[in-house]
């Protein structure tokens, strides 16, 4: 059977931690007395930390010295690590460990490419670390999505091309990211909202071993 790099993206993919940081930065948003929905969390998704500051500070018109935003970025941290100090295995997608499994049974290489940089404690409280082959996150790059500099890492420290790679997203910029390093976009998530990816999925209980096998097995591009 061929190899191909399968990539995974974590918040919204593998575990669903949007919510944890949707009440992080909405403590933020309320001190600063910014209206922050759910519908405005939906634009941080695949976005880097310091970004999302930005975007929430542009939703209230409100300036800031660098010194605040720092402040307000470590806040944001620690307010977001104090959820995630409970997490296990329950917190993982539907469907996510069994295409794991799989995937480790086909001896397939397999990385995390995510802009969170809590990835790794993440990985090891919900019991998956070993899973994957390589880990990168949001310590090892400097560009955020749609720049594919994390997915082309992963797919490096796999030993793979591009060519041979495929990511799985629940965002747009991630899949942008994807289809700009020319690997093989999977969505999960809104078929509308993602519909630049190749594939699109509800979630991984919508993924079998024959479509597994299938695009193991085909050229990619």
């Amino acid at each position: 059977m061929a190899k191909k790099a399968f990539i995974f993206d974590l918040d919204g993919v593998i575990v669903d931690t949007a919510k944890y940081h949707y009440l992080a930065w909405k403590k933020i948003a309320d001190h600063l007395q910014i209206d922050f929905t759910h519908e405005h969390n939906e634009l941080l998704k695949g976005v880097s930390r310091v970004r999302s500051l930005d975007i929430i500070l542009e939703l209230g018109n409100v300036q800031a010295s660098q010194e605040d935003k720092d402040k307000w970025l470590i806040q944001k941290n620690e307010e977001y690590l104090t959820y995630l100090v409970d997490m296990d295995e329950s917190e993982i997608l539907p469907g996510v460990f069994p295409v794991l499994k799989y995937l480790k049974e086909k001896q397939q290489p397999i990385a995390l490419g995510s802009a969170s940089k809590n990835a790794r404690p993440i990985l090891e409280k919900t019991g998956i670390m070993s899973y994957f082959d390589a880990i990168v996150d949001g310590n090892d790059v400097s560009n955020a999505k749609p720049d594919p500099e994390v997915f082309l890492i992963a797919s490096q420290k796999l030993g793979c091309t591009p060519e041979q790679s495929i990511v799985f997203e629940d965002s747009i910029a991630g899949v942008q990211a994807a289809n700009i390093a020319k690997m093989l976009s999977i969505g999960i998530g809104d078929e509308t909202t993602l519909h630049e990816a190749k594939y699109v999925f509800q979630d991984f209980t919508h993924i079998d071993t024959h479509f597994i096998d299938t695009i193991i097995n085909k050229r990619i591009n």
